[in-house]
């Protein structure tokens, strides 16, 4: 069965107002509003000062970033993801997922170029990271490969434990990879809140442009979805 069109509002509602969110924390963090830039100082050197006491911890912290919530882990999850909507028949989908992967990528590394925020220093860091801070491609990532997933979940009909279960590891991933750039002293706090809100304007805006063009073109039920 087609998306009912009131499906289609709440996201798009969802997506205007992080994507108003993002946008209001984008110009505090390019001006350096003092108030924020002291809320980031104050959270990094608390955090700084327990990590580096906490080697055990730091190591646990660095393979969960390293490897688990990686960019790169959550890339090849969703290739996985794209491949078998596409060997599936769902080739519209398929794309859409890629497409909105790929952009969110893109957005990431071209704010991360304009905006151009230096990521903490310290004297005795823990863990070590490259290019501008802001927004976490981390925590980004994440969001944005949960999401979609979640919303795959759903389209497709999934049962209600499967799909509270995912819920909850999503939301477990997500403020899980925030904790550790923070803690792992290599972003600031705003940076992943940042990277939340524009992983979360994504997907919405996304999904709220599949449904809506799934509804104008009439796709036939079971050829690109299948909805709740």
């Amino acid at each position: 069965m087609h998306s009912p069109p009131r499906l289609r509002a709440p996201f798009l509602i969802t997506g205007l107002a992080c994507a108003s969110l993002s946008l209001v924390l984008i110009v505090l963090v390019a001006v350096s509003w003092s108030p924020l830039t002291a809320l980031d100082t104050t959270v990094a050197r608390a955090l700084h000062s327990r990590a580096v006491t906490e080697p055990g911890l730091v190591q646990v912290n660095r393979i969960l970033t390293d490897w688990v919530w990686d960019p790169w882990t959550m890339r090849v999850l969703t290739a996985v993801v794209v491949i078998s909507l596409w060997w599936r028949g769902s080739r519209l989908l398929a794309g859409w997922v890629a497409a909105t992967s790929l952009f969110a990528t893109l957005v990431q590394q071209g704010l991360k170029a304009a905006v151009g925020r230096e990521r903490p220093r310290w004297p005795d860091p823990v863990d070590s990271a490259h290019y501008a801070a802001f927004p976490s491609g981390h925590v980004m990532t994440a969001a944005v490969t949960c999401g979609l997933l979640l919303w795959l979940l759903r389209l497709h009909g999934s049962q209600p434990p499967l799909w509270w279960g995912s819920l909850v590891l999503a939301v477990i991933s997500v403020a899980g990879v925030a904790l550790t750039r923070v803690y792992l002293g290599v972003h600031w706090l705003s940076d992943v809140v940042g990277g939340t809100l524009l992983g979360g304007t994504v997907v919405a805006l996304s999904v709220a442009g599949y449904t809506g063009y799934t509804r104008r073109t009439r796709q036939p039920a079971g050829e690109e979805d299948t909805l709740l």
